[in-house]
């Protein structure tokens, strides 16, 4: 969006990504401005964005999705556009695995429970990830003022062969990982 002469300010809570972020600013020459917040409480004033943008961010990892969404539409104007890239739904029904084993469904759809890891070492929650249907997500959106205009739901890439997690060429090929869903803004 800056190469294209347009305005973007990066947001993450993660001191650690900050620093990511301004070693690529290096790297491209191409400075983003970017600040450390929440998405439960982001750090703007109301209506001061065209348009918000999150690629696998905070969304999956909020646990009260709705305050989430609710900073969005606070800080869009009037017709702006939210577009998000999320794990796709589907994905929790199937174990972490990128062979055959990891074809089989061994869980319900709806079964929300997060999915939560923890350190061995400490006993402490090291990562959580929230499940939602995909009928959760049209319903929050909706409560906020979203209309939805775009759900893409893309297909693996042929003669992509990389292993991720429990993803592969064997499960890609047969249910999508990825949810990308556009809305605008009342």
């Amino acid at each position: 969006m800056r190469a294209q002469g347009g305005r973007g300010i990066g947001l993450d809570l993660s001191h650690r990504q900050l620093q990511h972020s301004r070693r690529l600013d290096e790297v491209t020459g191409l400075a983003v401005p970017s600040v450390r917040g929440t998405a439960t409480a982001l750090p703007f004033r109301d209506a001061s964005f065209d348009a918000v943008f999150s690629s696998f961010g905070a969304l999956q990892f909020v646990a009260d999705l709705d305050d989430a969404v609710a900073e969005v539409a606070r800080v869009l104007r009037p017709g702006g556009r939210f577009a998000f890239s999320i794990t796709h739904p589907t994905r929790w029904m199937f174990p972490d695995d990128p062979g055959d084993e990891g074809l089989v469904a061994s869980q319900s759809y709806w079964d929300r429970r997060p999915y939560v890891e923890v350190d061995e070492a400490s006993g402490a929650v090291s990562y959580v990830e929230h499940h939602r249907t995909l009928g959760d997500w049209v319903a929050v959106l909706a409560a906020h003022g979203f209309r939805l205009t775009t759900l893409l739901e893309p297909e693996w890439p042929e003669g992509h062969e990389r292993v991720w997690g429990g993803w592969s060429a064997v499960r890609g090929r047969l249910t999508p990982g990825t949810a990308v869903i556009g809305c605008d803004l009342g």
